[in-house]
């Protein structure tokens, strides 16, 4: 599962997770995408089961860029807990996905492989997602 190597602050607060994705927001590697018009937490676990649609898809033809990486720590006390306590371990790591936010780049497969290995992926990752083309985006 991917997580980062090493942070230097091994929690973090919740934060917001307002307004529209501005950096990661245009097609830069390849030519279709998958684009998040919905927002929320992606895990490690979604990215990869997304990934993996992909490649069963397109039989592992072209190349694939996968544009976030899980590095927001979620912790979580343990159930049957009392209040106080302190903060709870680190459980998981996940991406802060905005809407505007391109998850995945495909390059070197046809347009309709392409679209149907997103449609694929976009249905195991919990956000709504749209296809585009470099073509169409200028």
């Amino acid at each position: 599962m991917l997580q980062p190597k090493r942070t230097k602050y091994r929690k973090q607060q919740k934060g917001r997770r307002k307004g529209l994705a501005h950096r990661g927001s245009s097609l830069e590697f390849g030519d279709f995408a998958l684009q998040a018009i919905g927002r929320g937490y992606l895990t490690s676990r979604q990215i990869e089961a997304g990934r993996m649609a992909i490649q069963r898809e397109t039989k592992r033809a072209g190349k694939l860029f996968i544009r976030i990486f899980p590095d927001k720590p979620i912790t979580s006390k343990p159930l049957e807990t009392r209040m106080g306590t302190g903060k709870g371990a680190v459980e998981e790591y996940v991406a802060v996905v905005l809407p505007g936010r391109i998850l995945f780049e495909l390059e070197g497969v046809t347009r309709e492989m392409a679209e149907k290995a997103f449609r694929l992926a976009g249905n195991k990752l919990p956000l709504d997602c749209k296809f585009l083309v470099r073509s169409e985006q200028l």
